[in-house]
C-alpha cells in the first residue's frame, strides 16, 4: 500500500563550489575561489522592494563577517525574477524569486568558516533564522 505524503515546500536552494588552481590565478588573487548560488521564493511585498538586491548582498557580507570568513575579491549579482503564467498555465499564481550569484577568494586554505557562512545565508534566504552560537540542531526524525 502506498501513502501519498504531502511534498515539502522548498524554501531555498543553493550551491557551494570550491575551485582550486595549484598554480594560482591572477584573476582570483589566490589558489582557491568560492562560487555560490542561492535562490528563494519571496512574498510579493518583499519581492517588490527596490532595495532587495542590496539586502541580498548585505546578507552575504554579514554572514562572512559573522563567521570570520576572511576573504578578498568578492563580487556578485542579485537578480529578482517575476514569473507570470499564461495560456494553459494561467491558473498558476505569479511568483517572485531572488537569486544571488557570488564568488570570493578565501584568504587561506581553511574554508570551513566560508561554508558555515554560506549555510547561514541559505537559511536567511529561506526566511529561517540562523542558530545562535552554542545551539546544535536536532537530527531529523523519520516517521
Amino acid at each position: 500500500m502506498a501513502f501519498d505524503r504531502p511534498q515539502a515546500e522548498e524554501l531555498a536552494t543553493g550551491r557551494f563550489i570550491l575551485l582550486f588552481d595549484p598554480a594560482g590565478s591572477p584573476v582570483w588573487d589566490g589558489n582557491f575561489r568560492i562560487v555560490t548560488y542561492i535562490r528563494a521564493r519571496l512574498d510579493a511585498e518583499m519581492g517588490n522592494d527596490a532595495l532587495l538586491g542590496s539586502v541580498a548582498w548585505t546578507w552575504l557580507v554579514e554572514a562572512l563577517e559573522t563567521h570570520d570568513a576572511v576573504h578578498h575579491n568578492a563580487g556578485g549579482t542579485a537578480t529578482r525574477i517575476l514569473s507570470e503564467s499564461y495560456g494553459s498555465l494561467e491558473e498558476r499564481e505569479d511568483t517572485i524569486d531572488i537569486e544571488l550569484r557570488a564568488s570570493w577568494t578565501p584568504a587561506n586554505e581553511f574554508v570551513r568558516e566560508h561554508l558555515e557562512a554560506w549555510s547561514d545565508m541559505v537559511c536567511t534566504f529561506a526566511g529561517l533564522p540562523p542558530l545562535p552560537a552554542g545551539v546544535l540542531p536536532l537530527p531529523h526524525r523519520r516517521t
